[in-house]
């Protein structure tokens, strides 16, 4: 089965435990790396048109339009995944949220994006840029539906580089998360893919540079709770 194929299915079975197995699994703490990264995507005031890509069940989209009410800022939030079921659920959450008005949910494919060039000042992807199956071809579309001056702002798991950190790493992500998804989820070789897709990542140095290769700009990253997550912004 094609990758883009396996991960559609894969995020579809899992759906209805994801956020719970989510925060959990991270201690809320991607909670505060979403908050974090606010500050890169919503000024004190304006107005922004953003598409959060592989958008998941919502929870970055509902985050930016919540800061966007909080600064005064006018808009529309785009979430677009491949998933139906986390869409599902994600278009459950905007009414409980009633941000019918500023956020929606689409079905779409990253790598084939049905958007005219220049439709979005912001690009946003939160923990699912290593789910692309052509990472490259999926930044130059970025690029693409960015306007002139447009940025793109990504978080994504990432390994630690101290030695102690690493060990638990390894040993929380490779033998713990399996056990505790698969039991919550009824997947297994789900929660063994996402660990695996992690360590899979390319390093930030190396993630830079394919940024700057798809015709970013100004490309730099930050490491958040000791390089665990890790934030990439770049301005087209």
């Amino acid at each position: 089965m094609p990758k883009k194929e396996y991960i559609r299915e894969m995020f579809d079975t899992i759906s209805a435990d994801y956020d719970h197995l989510n925060h959990l699994m991270s201690l809320n703490v991607d909670k505060s790396w979403r908050r974090r990264a606010l500050k890169h995507i919503v000024p004190k005031d304006g107005q922004l048109s953003i598409m959060d890509l592989a958008c998941g069940t919502g929870d970055f989209s509902i985050a930016i339009a919540n800061r966007m009410k909080e600064n005064e800022v006018k808009g529309h939030i785009t979430g677009v995944d491949l998933s139906e079921g986390m869409l599902e659920i994600m278009k459950t959450k905007i009414a409980a949220e009633n941000l019918e008005n500023m956020v929606s949910a689409e079905l779409g494919d990253g790598e084939s994006l049905h958007f005219g060039a220049g439709s979005f000042d912001r690009v946003t992807i939160a923990f699912g840029i290593r789910n692309f199956e052509d990472k490259e071809k999926g930044l130059k579309e970025m690029l693409r539906v960015l306007k002139p001056g447009g940025r793109l702002v990504i978080l994504e798991l990432s390994v630690p580089s101290n030695r102690i950190m690493l060990w638990c790493y390894n040993l929380y992500f490779k033998h713990l998360l399996p056990i505790i998804g698969g039991r919550i989820s009824g997947d297994k070789k789900a929660y063994q893919y996402l660990p695996a897709s992690v360590l899979g990542f390319p390093k930030p140095k190396a993630f830079m540079a394919t940024i700057k290769e798809a015709g970013f700009s100004s490309v730099f990253t930050k490491a958040y709770t000791f390089g665990i997550c890790r934030l990439f912004v770049a301005e087209k």
